[in-house]
């Protein structure tokens, strides 16, 4: 169970026209998460247009709980933060702060796009201090990612395209791919909606069953919100679906 947020948080948080255009300040999203029968938590992500450091951003924060029968015997309350350059739609600044059961974590991660390189503090450790690690052009954080997919055109997300990246996920940098195999129309709490079939390449082992177990589904249309996420996982399946959402920028063309 441990493992069982880590992996929402990853792919939930995954899935921003250029310059991070189509997000409206005050949007706000929440997904159910539901492990085989039970339903195990919520994952929610707000995004708020700011200035950091005085050039024009999108903060996002994202937080992921265990609720109900789960909450009893593994409690999670994670915390994700980003400030993303409007202008570039990459991260300046990023902070990872979760506990998971007995697991707890608080990382913050300065970026500089300019020498590709990232300060990383451990403020659980404040012995630790920061340390400065070689990084990559273009890299993304958690959070970065989905925003930075989600302001891709229609066309830029036609079936068939495949998007290769960086991400750096606690204090390690992680190559991702995200394919798009095909739109559908999919059944939500609201009605149907036509969306776009995403399929995030991962590495199979100790938590996937084999290297494409997870599939997630988001509108098709300019908004590109996540629907739907299924993972299949070594120790049963993982669903998340859409529960609400506020201040979107574009109608969502739900089929009732």
């Amino acid at each position: 169970m441990k493992k069982l947020f880590y992996i929402t948080t990853l792919f939930v948080f995954i899935f921003g026209k250029s310059q991070i255009t189509n997000i409206n300040d005050g949007e706000s999203l929440s997904l159910r998460i539901h492990y085989g029968f039970l339903t195990a938590g919520s994952a929610n992500l707000t995004a708020k247009k700011t200035n950091y450091k005085g050039v024009p951003h999108l903060y996002v924060k994202g937080t992921g709980q265990t609720s109900g029968a789960v909450k009893a015997f593994f409690k999670v309350e994670d915390l994700y933060e980003s400030y993303i350059d409007m202008q570039t739609e990459l991260p300046s600044y990023y902070v990872r702060n979760v506990k998971e059961g007995s697991y707890t974590q608080h990382l913050q991660t300065t970026f500089n796009h300019d020498n590709n390189t990232l300060i990383l503090t451990d403020k659980k450790n404040p012995a630790n201090g920061s340390k400065t690690i070689k990084s990559v052009k273009g890299v993304q954080d958690m959070l970065s990612c989905f925003y930075f997919l989600r302001s891709k055109t229609p066309a830029e997300l036609r079936t068939g395209t495949v998007f290769n990246m960086n991400i750096w996920i606690d204090d390690e940098m992680f190559p991702f791919q995200l394919k798009v195999v095909g739109t559908e129309n999919l059944k939500t709490k609201f009605g149907t909606i036509n969306a776009l079939k995403i399929i995030p390449s991962v590495k199979s082992g100790r938590v996937f069953k084999e290297k494409e177990g997870v599939t997630m589904w988001v509108s098709n249309d300019a908004n590109h919100i996540p629907l739907l996420l299924k993972a299949e996982l070594a120790v049963g399946s993982l669903k998340a679906s859409i529960d609400s959402y506020k201040n979107v920028k574009y109608p969502l063309k739900f089929i009732k």
